[in-house]
């Protein structure tokens, strides 16, 4: 889609701001990404990744286009149908460990250090131990 096409198709979010559909519609499809992440968050190595980039996605300092892309991801692992059916075991979850890590290959500077600490204290993960040299 084109830059000129999602200015004429911008929506107003529940926030007032003004955001393409694109973007809009991957962020609905994003809503529950959270339940589902925390019911499966132990058995998925990529969990606070899923969960930074979700943060990152609702920043509101996050480029359009990376909120695009990182609500894509977000949605892609929350829909009930994919490549590879999530209750297989040992197999189901590596797609949806691919579409993420494309898309932080993308646009992963746009997942900072405070979108980390906020995966971290979603999944009650430790803050990781600082060497001081």
């Amino acid at each position: 889609m084109s830059d000129a096409a999602e200015i004429i198709n911008m929506v107003q979010d529940a926030d007032g701001r003004f955001t393409p559909q694109s973007v809009e519609r991957m962020e609905r499809g994003a809503k529950g990404l959270v339940p589902k992440l925390l019911k499966v968050a132990g058995k998925i190595p990529f969990a606070d990744d899923l969960a930074a980039a979700y943060f990152a996605a609702r920043d509101p300092d996050t480029p359009l286009k990376a909120k695009g892309v990182l609500f894509a991801a977000a949605a892609y692992f929350v829909m009930p149908i994919d490549l590879m059916p999530d209750f297989l075991a040992g197999l189901g979850f590596t797609d949806d460990a691919t579409v993420l890590a494309t898309a932080l290959g993308i646009v992963g500077m746009h997942v900072k250090d405070v979108h980390r600490g906020m995966a971290r204290r979603l999944l009650r993960m430790p803050e990781p131990v600082r060497r001081e040299d």
